[in-house]
């Protein structure tokens, strides 16, 4: 069984004056958990190195994909191949951060990888933010965690310009380029979570500005513009997938955007080559047996339990849980039915006294640096809490 510490809860009103407004769930319980997972410093290296591991693997697979021109295998839309390849190929296209879903690393539990948010990955705030105002709170050590989340993604705006490790010649390269920062409109948790990020890019020494989507226009020639302003860098938190599928003259204008290089965006087109879940299948066959790593095939696999899921599908909408035989013991309903569907091999998360269960969430910023949890269900979905760590 793993180990939780009872906290006392942060109150709605400080979460709302650090910015935190999605603090309670539709059915009026608390977002955030008034409990700590305690983990030891063996567990939260463990973490670290695994995550690192993974990084590496994911490059090595996209590559794959990209050598071998396997963007339809794993559902990439047509309309995105051109800027993946393009974003791909050049180094100005950084990837900014994302999240890798992990089982175990507690309660004795070997660590395997789920699924990489590797696009727009949620969990943000909550993780550099308000789990280490939890500590503070409760007057705990606030270095008691694997969480420099923060600092790391101030670091790696500045490689947005320096391209490399080293981040000391950020100040004399970056030569004014301005960045901003767009969320749409009426949804706090995005928006709040972009301004997050706009403000730790200013901190990190960019000229930024907001600007809701329908408030920004989009062309061949003048590329991201907004109050007649052209801006070199964009960071958006709208899905790559949903462009392709949802917005195709869109999709189009940022291709040629990024190909007349008026415009570099955040997270890069590649980001959806991490994102799909079809890569699961492709590290699978470059990695058979990889102790990180659950079988995963585009067919059911046989004799064992399993997880079916979409390849592109956010908050366990239209996950399964199937038996031996494939049928289906859980699932959730969801918007994502019409996706190329993925098998992976089931993994038993760890659970508490209540038979709540505990995913980890590792985001990545150039390297492994900040460690979440999440409780709920079998089956993760939009009712899941999030849960923060102590290192002991």
């Amino acid at each position: 069984m793993l180990t939780l510490q009872k906290t006392i809860a942060l109150d709605k009103d400080y979460l709302e004056s650090l910015g935190f407004t999605w603090h309670t769930d539709s059915d009026e319980t608390s977002y955030i958990s008034d409990e700590l997972v305690v983990i030891s410093e063996p567990e939260a290296e463990a973490y670290y190195e695994a995550t690192n591991e993974l990084y590496d693997m994911y490059v090595e697979a996209a590559e794959h994909v990209v050598e071998n021109d396997l963007y339809h295998e794993i559902g990439i839309p047509f309309n995105l191949v051109d800027v993946i390849k393009e974003s791909w190929e050049n180094d100005v296209h950084w990837h900014l951060y994302g999240r890798f879903d992990l089982a175990g690393g507690i309660d004795g539990k070997p660590i395997k990888l789920l699924e990489f948010n590797a696009d727009t990955p949620t969990a943000l705030f909550e993780t550099a933010i308000i789990q280490w105002a939890m500590l503070k709170k409760n007057n705990l050590e606030e270095e008691s965690q694997f969480n420099a989340l923060y600092e790391a993604l101030v670091d790696n705006f500045k490689r947005l310009v320096t391209l490399e490790e080293d981040i000391s010649t950020f100040e004399e390269r970056y030569d004014g380029w301005s960045f901003l920062f767009t969320s749409v409109k009426g949804n706090s948790e995005e928006e709040n979570t972009v301004k997050l990020l706009q403000h730790i890019a200013t901190e990190a020494g960019f000229e930024t500005e907001f600007a809701y989507i329908d408030d920004i226009e989009f062309s061949d020639e003048d590329g991201i513009v907004y109050n007649d302003k052209s801006y070199e860098l964009w960071f958006k938190l709208i899905p790559w997938e949903d462009i392709a599928l949802e917005e195709s003259d869109l999709a189009m204008l940022l291709t040629n955007i990024i190909k007349n290089q008026k415009a570099i965006i955040f997270n890069p087109a590649y980001t959806l080559l991490f994102q799909s879940k079809g890569l699961l299948k492709i590290l699978w066959d470059l990695y058979p047996d990889h102790p990180l790593l659950l079988e995963s095939s585009f067919e059911p696999l046989e004799g064992q339990k399993q997880v079916k899921k979409p390849i592109f599908g956010r908050e366990g909408g239209n996950v399964s849980i199937l038996d031996e035989d494939a049928n289906a013991i859980e699932s959730i309903e969801g918007d994502y039915e019409n996706h190329k569907m993925v098998y992976q091999a089931y993994t038993e998360l760890a659970i508490d006294a209540e038979g709540l269960s505990y995913q980890a969430g590792v985001f990545y910023a150039y390297e492994a640096c900040g460690l979440g949890f999440r409780k709920g269900g079998k089956i993760l979905d939009n009712m899941s809490k999030f849960v923060g760590h102590l290192v002991k």
